[in-house]
């Protein structure tokens, strides 16, 4: 099974992050933001991730740093979940439509941290949540999980339509990308020999 653990503590996040990318899409998730809670709950259906995930952060001061250093931990469970990528498809992209939003996600697990974020969020917050706050996770993702990530939105006025319909996109766009080739189980999928 492909899992990892990470426990990363800062003066400002203490998080315990346990993932199974084999997993059945089971979640225990406690970030001290709610509307996060929602996204990575809904993530981990998605992907058919098993995700466990606590953190303690300096939400009084806002979710800024919770946020941005759960994307961080969690790109590196992604990484070290991965390991060596043998067998890995390695791309995935999904158009996912969310009510009367239409989001397009696309992922390269290359080695190569790049976002490509083009969401238009009209509000700049759903309830207590600063939804510029989204692309800090998914910069935070990124750069630990070393990959390739466009997320582009193609319709829709709802904030919260919008981001959820991201995180769902990606999710599945993720589950195809790490999904074992089992005619290829020990070969990397790329011309260098290693990803």
């Amino acid at each position: 099974m492909r899992t990892s653990t990470i426990n990363r503590k800062t003066a400002e996040t203490d998080i315990s992050l346990s993932l199974n990318l084999d997993g059945s899409g089971i979640s225990n998730v406690e970030s001290g933001c709610g509307f996060l809670d929602h996204m990575l709950t809904l993530f981990a259906k998605h992907g058919r991730f098993d995700l466990d995930l606590k953190c303690i952060g300096d939400t009084q001061v806002d979710d800024h740093h919770t946020v941005e250093d759960i994307g961080i931990s969690l790109g590196l469970a992604f990484k070290e979940a991965l390991g060596d990528k043998k067998g890995v498809s390695r791309y995935g992209y999904m158009i996912l439509p969310m009510d009367e939003s239409l989001i397009m996600s696309a992922v390269d697990f290359s080695g190569r941290g790049y976002l490509n974020y083009d969401l238009n969020i009209p509000t700049e917050k759903v309830g207590t949540f600063d939804t510029e706050l989204v692309e800090e996770f998914w910069l935070g993702f990124i750069r630990n999980a070393e990959c390739t990530l466009h997320i582009k939105q193609l319709d829709g006025s709802n904030s919260h339509h919008i981001i959820e319909g991201a995180f769902k996109s990606v999710a599945r766009s993720f589950k195809e990308a790490v999904r074992i080739d089992a005619k290829f189980s020990n070969d990397i999928l790329s011309t260098k020999g290693v990803l």
